[in-house]
């Protein structure tokens, strides 16, 4: 069934991603909490340290506030600034580029955390440092790479609010 093309239809996957983020957050907080896995994140250094830091509070973190909150901000601000300002929005294209970049960059980041967590974790109970250490090598690069696709959503999402309170084409 495909949805009517609305006005607004473009920000509904805002709505989605949010929703689908607080999902996988709600589901992340709700198996950290059972005893043996706080346990095993307990041991590698959950939350102040250590592989166990980019499970919990890392990866829990970031898929609610970016993946959740954040997502759901971008759209509601869409949705408002021509309501508020009197203008259109500059482009439906940066619209959908600064959703989709900001979400693979969240997803990304968090895929990362706990991938890199639970492997560097394992490595470090197992006290295999040295495969830890070769490892962890990799994760800067990856993490880095994922932040800077967030980063690209992040600045699409200004430019295009910037360049509507910039434009004079009026509201439709």
């Amino acid at each position: 069934m495909r949805l009517n093309n609305t006005e607004f239809s473009h920000l509904i996957k805002f709505l989605l991603i949010s929703t689908i983020s607080f999902f996988f957050g709600a589901m992340h907080g709700m198996l950290q909490v059972i005893p043996s896995i706080r346990a095993w994140l307990d041991s590698i250094g959950s939350p102040y340290g250590g592989p166990g830091h980019m499970i919990d509070p890392l990866a829990h973190a970031h898929i609610n506030l970016i993946g959740g909150l954040v997502i759901l901000a971008m759209g509601t601000m869409y949705y408002l600034l021509p309501i508020i300002s009197g203008k259109a929005i500059y482009s439906i294209r940066l619209i959908n580029h600064s959703c989709w970049w900001t979400t693979i960059g969240v997803f990304y980041f968090y895929t990362t955390q706990v991938v890199f967590g639970i492997l560097e974790g394992n490595l470090l109970l197992a006290n295999n440092l040295q495969a830890m250490a070769q490892v962890h090598r990799f994760y800067g690069p990856i993490v880095a790479s994922s932040g800077m696709i967030m980063a690209t959503g992040f600045c699409i999402y200004l430019a295009n609010v910037l360049f509507t309170l910039k434009n004079n084409e009026p509201s439709p």
